[in-house]
Order: structure tokens, then C-alpha cells, then sequence
């Protein structure tokens, strides 16, 4: 008696499988270097002019300079003043303990303070940030940065 063989049809399905773990791989591969490029950015800022910020009038507006010589002058008043010097420290310590007990004596009047930082162009970067790290340290919760138009 003739045997008749069962034969199988082949599959004309495509197996996945191996390009499913393959995109994984290279899923992987890109989230862990993609943080990576990205570690420098040079930056060239414009100069660009720019709407001033709105003030509270009933707030008292500390103005605090930071000359080129790395020295810093403040004043008190009613409205940004860029042309006195009421106070001036050499250091940084000297002008956070000033500013702090500046704000520490506002709040005990129950007064309202905004801060406003003007740096001269020939300051570093690192030296504003320095004073902006001051004035978190005298317990300032907003800061305004002053520039002039172009």
C-alpha cells in the first residue's frame, strides 16, 4: 500500500521575532546616548530691546549695581534708581548681609521689596550669578535684571 505522505504547505508569513529584538537593541542604544550629545551648547545671546517689568508701587525697589571692578552699590527707593549710590560693599558676604537685613527690616514693616540686579557689560557671568546666589541667601525670592536698550 501506497503511503500517502502528508505534506505541509509552506508558511508565506514573515517572522518578526528577530527584527522586533533588533529594534529594541537600537532603542536602547540611542536613549543611552542621546544624553550625551548634548553636554555643550555655545551660545552668542542679541541684543535685543526689551518691555520693562511691571512694578508694584506700593513696594519698595532695591536697586543693587555690580561695577566693572567686581564692587557692589545699592539703593533704596520708591522706583529704580541707577544714578545714586546709597550703600557699597567690596565683597560678597558684605552686600548679603546687608540685603539680608534690609529685607529682614521691610518684612518686620510689613513692606513689600523688589530687587533689581544691574551688572556692567564688563562683569563675568560668574560674578551676577554669584550675587543672584547672595541674594537667594538673603532669603530674595524674585530678582529683576536690568539692561539698557541697544
Amino acid at each position: 500500500m501506497a503511503r500517502i505522505r502528508n505534506r505541509r504547505k509552506p508558511v508565506a508569513e514573515m517572522n518578526v521575532v528577530p527584527y522586533i529584538d533588533v529594534m529594541l537593541v537600537l532603542l536602547v542604544i540611542f536613549m543611552v546616548t542621546a544624553p550625551m550629545l548634548n553636554q555643550g551648547v555655545k551660545v552668542d545671546l542679541p541684543k535685543v530691546s526689551s518691555e520693562a517689568l511691571p512694578q508694584d508701587n506700593n513696594a519698595q525697589v532695591l536697586t543693587i549695581s555690580i561695577k566693572s571692578d567686581k564692587t557692589y552699590y545699592w539703593n533704596m527707593g520708591s522706583e529704580v534708581d541707577v544714578d545714586t549710590e546709597q550703600e557699597r560693599a567690596s565683597t560678597l558676604e558684605q552686600m548679603t548681609r546687608a540685603v539680608t537685613a534690609i529685607i529682614a527690616e521691610n518684612r518686620r514693616q510689613g513692606k513689600q521689596v523688589q530687587v533689581f540686579v544691574r551688572g556692567d557689560k564688563a562683569v563675568d557671568y560668574g560674578t551676577v550669578m554669584a550675587a543672584m546666589g547672595g541674594l537667594q541667601q538673603a532669603d530674595v525670592g524674585n530678582v529683576g535684571l536690568i539692561t539698557e536698550a541697544p
